[in-house]
């Protein structure tokens, strides 16, 4: 698979995309999103009116967590997600959105996973988290149901994570809600269920692909996330050693 980018095959409409999501969530998050979010779109320099350069992206990247942003095709399978995430290779998808399909998108195009996730890859206790969250999955990719379970950890934290400390309102850091005008705005309401994080918890319950999230898990802080890791992988063992169930 070639992990480069072509950025000369963008096209102006591409650009004309990438510049009204961006404008549109610029506007939406300042008092929704944590503040590393924009720090992290300082440093990446991310520019309003036209698609990120990968090759640029990442001199700027690299330097400061060890974490790449590489091209993709599109959904990429488990084993290679996470080799190439425990390598601080981060697989982006290379296409974007048509301008009818601006608010609903079946798998994620290049705005989910660059917009939202890549700013928060500037943050060093977060992208050891990510790296060694998908090491240990790396060690379970034989147990399609294990790595089912630890999936969801990855989806209540990197993709649809709240933060909230104490006494204070939630804020965003996952890029799943990051890259989401409708799911930005209800993630952080009063409408919406959030729970304190729980790794058991949230390994129990099943997550919603086709629609907004139901419920949502807040961490206190990334160290948290990273301290975490050692009862992950002590349930994780434990699942291995029950007997598999044979339809």
């Amino acid at each position: 698979m070639n992990l480069t980018q072509n950025y000369s095959t963008y096209t102006e409409e591409n650009h004309n995309v990438w510049a009204i999501l961006f404008q549109r969530q610029i506007e939406n998050l300042p008092d929704k999103a944590i503040p590393e979010f924009f720090e992290g779109l300082r440093l990446v320099n991310f520019q309003p009116d036209r698609i990120p350069n990968f090759a640029e992206v990442n001199q700027r990247l690299k330097p400061l967590t060890g974490f790449e942003v590489v091209a993709a095709p599109g959904i990429v399978d488990d084993a290679l997600f996470f080799k190439l995430i425990a390598n601080k290779q981060f697989p982006a998808t290379v296409w974007v959105r048509r301008m009818d399909q601006l608010d609903y998108l079946e798998e994620p195009d290049m705005f989910h996973d660059v917009f939202g996730h890549v700013p928060l890859l500037t943050i060093p206790v977060y992208c050891e988290f990510l790296a060694k969250l998908s090491a240990l999955a790396l060690q379970h990719i034989d147990r399609p149901d294990i790595i089912d379970r630890l999936t969801r950890i990855y989806w209540y934290t990197i993709e649809f994570g709240l933060f909230r400390k104490p006494g204070e309102k939630a804020h965003i850091y996952g890029a799943g809600i990051l890259s989401s005008v409708g799911e930005s705005k209800l993630s952080v309401s009063e409408q919406s269920i959030k729970y304190d994080f729980d790794v058991q918890q949230i390994l129990d319950t099943a997550y919603i692909k086709e629609t907004y999230q139901s419920q949502y898990f807040c961490i206190e802080s990334f160290e948290q996330l990273l301290e975490s890791l050692p009862q992950i992988e002590q349930a994780l063992h434990k699942l291995r050693e029950e007997p598999v169930e044979v339809a």
